[in-house]
């Protein structure tokens, strides 16, 4: 290359060959975009490609989960001969029943999941033992277990357990149960019987509680959602609830969904955040380059030479991050299978899912090329003379220079967002509060400079100093206020969002149970279990109820009632029109709730049904006294008139049901009784579980225990998977703050350098450091305490519907810690300052 270079611009080939002469192998100056990029990408490349993997595996799967192509399911009876011949005229019928139920070795009580299945069963796929065998049915006599049930037990595989005295033979551990997704939340391990045994056993004797669950394998080409339509129009009345392949496990699709959504804008605030410390490094770098970029000018290099080679520097480095933070994305992705494999379905193993990597690759090079632009393009815009002369008068107006660049990025990400949503109104709303705080950070950016600038000046040199470094020439003071806001605002949002999942888990997991539930008790043998209960444990109290399920099959003023059925979604706060509750009569207004519209029944009442309403779904649905409800039980339509409102005590685990009927519109259907038993203190548990089992083999006994510690660990699993999603955004912000930092660090050579000649020491120096980002920090602990609040709030409340419970003194312990931290990065990156040497640095400039 001659000594000075042509006018004309110089091709790719040619800039590649000089910035890959100056581009360390190690990236040196350029660590700090690897970080944020790999930390970003890296985040969006792993979310994407467990939601992508989870949502195809329930949409691939969802025929072998669904254990067909349409599930029919009723409560407290059997399809009736009439309505099995209308079902088998759709396709390949496959029935059983599913209901609570009591195994005993010996003195060794255990509640299980009874699944009893037909010969047809499974329709899809095949159930896998821990033998490698692969079968169907149990034969008659014997049972397939699940290893917990095997362990609480305390038995092996050939032994043999009691169910409501009925002896059954353990022909087989269970290692892979094809629908076991497809059945929900269990209150025991899962026993797998043949069709008959529930019946031969006393089980589904009318008034107990079991579903009867019906699959339906179509022919080829069968619409399932048309096929419900079909069934729904031909069973009006007959208390089935429907569900096909494409929602085989409706709870963990609604799971996926807001989780999913919830990790996607978590992956994108950390790239928002990691773009800012993309400027900021970028800014480092090319400062650190000033004068060599002033000497290629000199040279002849057009401006365009040197976007090209800075251009090219900075795609090598946005790559070598990006296509790290994927490889990570795809590395973890086994790891995420292991832990989420028994609550999800998630393919072992390396997932590759291309749209879900090009889509994080986008976003990466996206926001590094939005936050790189402004640096960049002023190093292209000046001449080498103000290049040369940038120490003592700043480069300005970079941003009217890098509109059109950051502009474009902006839309194009705008674009590629909104195009992937799952939700796009959480997501719109998600980009304009980001470009909305951007926007509200860089003017407060504004207003702090020019606050400074008119405020009185201190008596104290070093603050006066402080003050002035926020408003001098070339004072960083904007990026550092959007830096410091962001990051600051991601340790608010963390401990609000930790806070708040750890009260909601103490709330919604009630301190006060009984100790024993008791379900299926025969209502003539209500005196005798009372009687056992004393005589083992005297003193205990006992609650009693009657147990139904049904379903709300209309509801409003009489004449003019809104059927469920033609509700298009159910109101939010409305969970209890769907599907089928537990319903219950009482002439007596119930233990722990209190009437706050209306009046009770008198307890002779014979009138007209009437029902008491829980007041939250009363407001969700807009009930009014006098208006009616009706109910399907057991294939039947039964009507009330509302006669009161009830707050209910959710948070004890006793009897508490949204519905609660008059006598007189409930007692003559088929039922059992329901009940809770609460022991004295130092009762002792081991004499009255056997005494009830034997008493009352049909029914189930569950310790309530065991119970809270299944919903204990489900709700910490949840907060778990929630937290460390927050957590990215943390890592963000703290790379934000070095990015800042770092940026800041550079502009502050030549006045560190200055005050050394002046005489200024270097105790002196670090507390103008400290007081400059003290007074920063400060001032934007108010403005990150409000941001990180609100977002976490939208996420609690908006997303995931649990409560806003943050513990504030947490709250504002963590915000000063990352107040501490600020105060400690700044110093830390202070000391390289402090041991510059003035005279080299003044030959420098």
């Amino acid at each position: 290359m001659s000594s000075v270079l042509p006018q004309t611009a110089v091709n790719w080939s040619t800039a590649w060959t000089i910035a890959r002469r100056d581009l360390s192998a190690r990236f040196r100056g350029l660590r700090l975009l690897l970080a944020c990029l790999f930390l970003g990408v890296g985040a969006l490349a792993a979310i994407g490609t467990l939601t992508g993997a989870i949502e195809r595996e329930l949409k691939d799967r969802g025929q072998t989960i669904l254990g067909g192509d349409v599930q029919v399911e009723v409560w407290q009876r059997a399809a009736t001969p009439a309505e099995r011949t209308e079902l088998e005229k759709f396709g390949q019928l496959s029935g059983g029943t599913r209901l609570q139920a009591m195994a005993a070795n010996g003195e060794l009580a255990v509640p299980v999941e009874l699944k009893a299945v037909d010969a047809a069963w499974p329709l899809v796929g095949r159930l896998t033992l821990s033998d490698g065998r692969k079968v169907g049915a149990p034969a008659p006599g014997t049972a397939w277990v699940s290893p917990d049930a095997l362990a609480r037990l305390e038995l092996a595989a050939g032994g043999s357990f009691v169910i409501s005295g009925q002896t059954l033979q353990i022909a087989g551990v269970i290692a892979d149960e094809p629908d076991r997704l497809s059945e929900g939340f269990a209150l025991g391990p899962t026993v797998i019987v043949s069709a008959d045994f529930p019946a031969k056993a006393g089980l589904t004797t009318p008034g107990a509680m079991f579903r009867s669950k019906y699959r339906l394998l179509l022919p080829l080409g069968t619409d399932p959602v048309a096929t419900i339509d079909t069934l729904k129009e031909r069973f009006p009345t007959s208390g089935f609830t429907y569900r096909q392949r494409d929602r085989a496990a409706p709870g963990a699709d609604r799971f996926v969904s807001r989780m999913g959504e919830f990790l996607v804008l978590v992956g994108l605030t950390a790239m928002a955040i990691a773009g800012i410390g993309i400027g900021g490094g970028v800014s480092s770098y090319l400062e650190a380059r000033r004068n060599g970029i002033a000497t290629l000018k000199v040279l002849g290099a057009t401006s365009t030479d040197i976007t090209r080679i800075y251009l090219l520097q900075l795609l090598a480095a946005a790559l070598a991050g990006s296509l790290a933070g994927l490889a990570a994305g795809i590395m973890v992705m086994p790891l995420l299978g292991q832990a989420l494999g028994a609550l999800l379905p998630v393919a072992p193993g390396l997932v590759f899912d291309w749209a879900a990597l090009a889509r994080a690759s986008a976003y990466g090079l996206l926001v590094g090329l939005v936050f790189a632009a402004p640096p960049l393009l002023a190093a292209r815009r000046f001449p080498a003379l103000a290049l040369m002369r940038a120490k003592v008068n700043p480069l300005s107006g970079q941003w009217r220079e890098a509109a059109w660049p950051v502009g474009l990025g902006f839309a194009a990400i705008i674009v590629l967002t909104l195009a992937s949503a799952a939700q796009l109104p959480v997501t719109a709303g998600f980009l304009a509060g980001a470009l909305v705080v951007l926007g509200l950070l860089g003017l407060l950016g504004w207003a702090l400079r020019n606050l400074a600038a008119r405020v009185p000046r201190p008596q104290r040199p070093l603050l006066r100093l402080a003050l002035s470094n926020l408003h001098r020439p070339g004072a960083q003071t904007g990026a550092l206020v959007t830096a410091l806001g962001f990051g600051l605002s991601a340790f608010v949002l963390l401990a609000a969002i930790q806070t708040s999942l750890e009260a909601n888990i103490a709330s919604r997991v009630p301190q006060r149970a009984p100790d024993y539930f008791m379900l299926d008790l025969p209502r003539e043998g209500a005196a005798k279990m009372e009687q056992i209960v004393q005589t083992a444990a005297p003193g205990a109290k006992v609650r009693q109820v009657p147990a139904l399920r049904g379903a709300i099959l209309a509801y409003g003023p009489e004449g003019a009632m809104t059927r469920v059925a033609d509700l298009k979604e159910i109101p939010e706060g409305a969970w209890p029109l769907r599907g089928e509750r537990g319903l219950t009569y009482s002439a007596t207004v119930p233990e722990g709730n209190v009437v706050t519209a209306g009046q009770w029944w008198p307890k002779d009442y014979r009138g007209e049904p009437l029902v008491s309403v829980d007041e939250e779904l009363a407001q969700a649905i807009d009930l009014k006294i006098g208006d009616m409800i009706t109910i399907g039980v057991l294939g039947v339509e039964r009507s009330a008139r509302i006669a009161s409102f009830r707050r209910i005590e959710w948070d004890t685990m006793g009897f508490n049901y949204v519905l609660v009927f008059s006598p007189n519109t409930l007692a003559d259907a088929p039922h059992n009784l329901a009940a809770t038993i609460d022991l004295p203190p130092g009762a002792s548990r081991t004499a009255l579980l056997p005494q009830l089992l034997r008493a009352f083999p049909s029914s189930s006994v569950i310790e309530v225990g065991g119970v809270l510690q299944q919903a204990r660990t489900l709700l910490n699993q949840v907060s778990t998977a929630i937290l460390a999603a927050a957590s990215v955004a943390v890592l963000a912000g703290i790379a934000v703050l070095l990015g800042a930092i770092a940026a800041a660090r550079a502009s502050r050579l030549y006045d560190n350098v200055v005050l050394r000649v002046l005489g200024a020491s270097r105790r002196q120096l670090l507390l103008l450091q400290v007081a400059e980002y003290g007074l920063l920090a400060l001032l934007l602990a108010g403005v990150a305490l409000a941001l990180g609040s609100a977002i976490g709030w939208l996420v609690i409340v908006q997303l995931f519907e649990f409560d806003w419970l943050p513990n504030w003194p947490q709250v504002l312990a963590v915000l000063g810690a990352g107040l501490a931290m600020t105060v400690a990065f700044a110093l830390a990156g202070s000391l390289p300052l402090l041991r510059a040497k003035p005279a080299q640095a003044l030959r420098e400039l």
